[in-house]
């Protein structure tokens, strides 16, 4: 699993003191980014080959300002055009679950506007990072 810790900030919150639940699927987005990075994708948006197709959050517990997070991701699924990472949010001091995530990643060129086969090398790297779910 791939892992990435996050430190909730007070913006975060919500008025009952703990994680506003709009903020997860931010650190969902910046753990899914510091995969792409691991994987050698560029960050550079003209040449960026990847669209969000699908994304969930399920909470499972409460998380709160200060807290840091730890974020594993893992591959669970790897299609012909797409593939699905799936997340665990948990308390980097506890180890207890305070969120799953999913997301369904479809490889696409944007000049012609479809999806297109995931190439050998990035299928391989997915590969490495696939678990059984």
């Amino acid at each position: 699993m791939y892992e990435t810790q996050v430190k909730v900030r007070f913006c975060e919150t919500d008025a009952l003191g703990h994680i506003n639940n709009t903020s997860y699927f931010i650190y969902l987005e910046e753990a899914r980014i510091a995969f792409f990075e691991e994987m050698g994708a560029s960050m550079h948006t003209k040449k960026w080959e990847y669209i969000l197709a699908s994304t969930k959050c399920d909470f499972v517990a409460q998380g709160y300002f200060n807290q840091v997070l730890m974020i594993k991701t893992f591959v669970s699924n790897v299609g012909n055009k797409s593939f699905t990472i799936g997340h665990e949010i948990t308390d980097s001091k506890t180890g207890s679950l305070i969120a799953k995530g999913e997301a369904v990643i479809v490889y696409f060129d944007f000049d012609a506007q479809k999806s297109v086969s995931i190439p050998a090398d990035i299928k391989q790297f997915l590969m490495t990072y696939k678990v059984a779910v």
